[in-house]
């Protein structure tokens, strides 16, 4: 898969690293701007904050598939509910909101982990495949939300993550199952 990611930051730079390792061709894009053409997915990993101005940047955007990755803290984007939804009304294409609620700094002990992590996600129908696709060849165990529309649920954990970070369990991994589901497993 053609892979376009717009940051190169921790979450730009280690998701484009764990992808290149599954085989993916990744292309990454910082500040400076980029082109997005021919990519089959396009990945948003710069500040919620800079959303309009960072995809300004970006030639080649127009109907990918797009998997938010941004946080923002504070208001939502004036106009939309969500930042996923501005990154859609930008791109065009089918979106989804991932990896917003994982932290950057652990991406590399994923690996190391008995049992994957989860990555809670939502999707529009046809974002859905490839985005279960990427979070799994990231490593990690996909959680769908539901459609787009649950976005601002996933965006308004940051508050709850930064906390927990902020205090005794530091950057974490979570996972949700079903009782018995891990010892069938």
């Amino acid at each position: 898969m053609r892979i376009t990611v717009i940051g190169r930051g921790h979450v730009g730079g280690g998701l484009a690293r764990r992808w290149k390792a599954a085989g993916h061709e990744v292309t990454a894009v910082g500040r400076d701007g980029g082109d997005a053409t021919g990519a089959d997915v396009v990945v948003i990993a710069i500040p919620g904050d800079s959303i309009a101005a960072g995809l300004a940047a970006i030639s080649g955007l127009g109907g990918q598939v797009t998997i938010d990755a941004s946080n923002k803290f504070g208001a939502r984007p004036p106009g939309y509910d969500s930042v996923a939804e501005q990154v859609k009304a930008i791109v065009g294409g089918p979106t989804a909101k991932a990896f917003n609620t994982n932290f950057a700094s652990i991406y590399d002990v994923v690996d190391a982990e008995p049992v994957p992590p989860g990555t809670l996600f939502a999707a529009d129908a046809d974002a859905r495949e490839v985005t279960e696709r990427l979070i799994r060849d990231a490593g990690f165990d996909p959680i769908h939300l539901g459609d787009l529309t649950k976005a601002p649920l996933l965006e308004s954990l940051i508050e709850l993550t930064s906390t927990l970070d902020r205090g005794e369990l530091g950057p974490f991994f979570y996972r949700f199952n079903r009782p018995g589901e891990l010892a069938a497993g």
